[in-house]
């Protein structure tokens, strides 16, 4: 068992979930790092003297096992729920079901699994829980009803969550960034990487690393501050 305070990241195979491993390790975390790809989680854990545990956000039995693991450090100081991701642009005339399914499990219901599974920890620990969202959260666009209905169901549930958390020494926060470099159009586009470059060409882009300094500044504060919501945006952001 270590002794250092513990977080936990999940989509931590890459992007902003590597990133925030990494940062979080540089200020002193043991960092559980938590995805799908074994070998991209093994990865990051190396670099950062971490630990990597396989887990799909969607599987209740994956869960079940990655909060067994998680029982011998005996606490959770830092929960990341940053899985989550878009799958293409369908208006509501034209929803692919199969997608808009898949993203409302990620997005929501991932983070609901984890968070249950995990909550004994971070109350062990008066812990803080970081959810990954999106400006896609309360700004709404054409084609992005699916991701846009998943991630304002994540607001909701977050908002909901530290209500009903409020007596409880836990704290909650939503980040929200904007345009951000990642595999993130990768997947949105079914691995088209000319349609998914596109989508970063000739703009100003978030980094992973800007999204994981912000991460790192909530999770440095003082327990009785809590940040309810962080909205990230290139200056250039309208």
């Amino acid at each position: 068992m270590t002794e250092k305070k513990i977080a936990v990241v999940t989509g931590g195979s890459s992007g902003i979930g590597a990133a925030a491993a990494v940062a979080l390790a540089g200020e002193g975390y043991h960092v559980v790092v938590a995805a799908r790809r074994a070998e991209r989680i093994a990865e990051v854990a190396e670099r950062i003297g971490g630990t990597a545990i396989q887990l799909d956000v969607t599987d209740e039995e994956s869960v079940a096992a990655f909060a067994a693991r998680l029982q011998e450090f005996g606490r959770v100081d830092v929960l990341v729920n940053n899985a989550g991701g878009a799958h293409g642009l369908d208006t509501v005339r034209n929803a692919n079901f199969e997608d808009w399914q898949t993203m409302y499990d990620v997005n929501v219901l991932g983070v609901v699994r984890v968070t249950k599974a995990l909550l004994p920890l971070v109350d062990a620990a008066e812990g803080l829980i970081i959810n990954i969202g999106s400006m896609a959260s309360f700004t709404p666009y054409p084609g992005g009803a699916g991701y846009n209905a998943a991630k304002f169901g994540l607001r909701a549930l977050t908002r909901a969550f530290r209500m009903e958390e409020v007596d409880n020494p836990i704290r909650i926060t939503q980040i929200d960034p904007g345009r951000t470099e990642t595999e993130f159009s990768v997947v949105r586009f079914k691995g088209d990487e000319e349609k998914a470059g596109a989508v970063y060409a000739d703009k100003l882009n978030l980094s992973p690393e800007d999204v994981a300094e912000a991460i790192r500044w909530v999770a440095s504060l003082p327990k009785h501050i809590n940040i309810d919501t962080l909205n990230m945006m290139t200056r250039d952001h309208v």
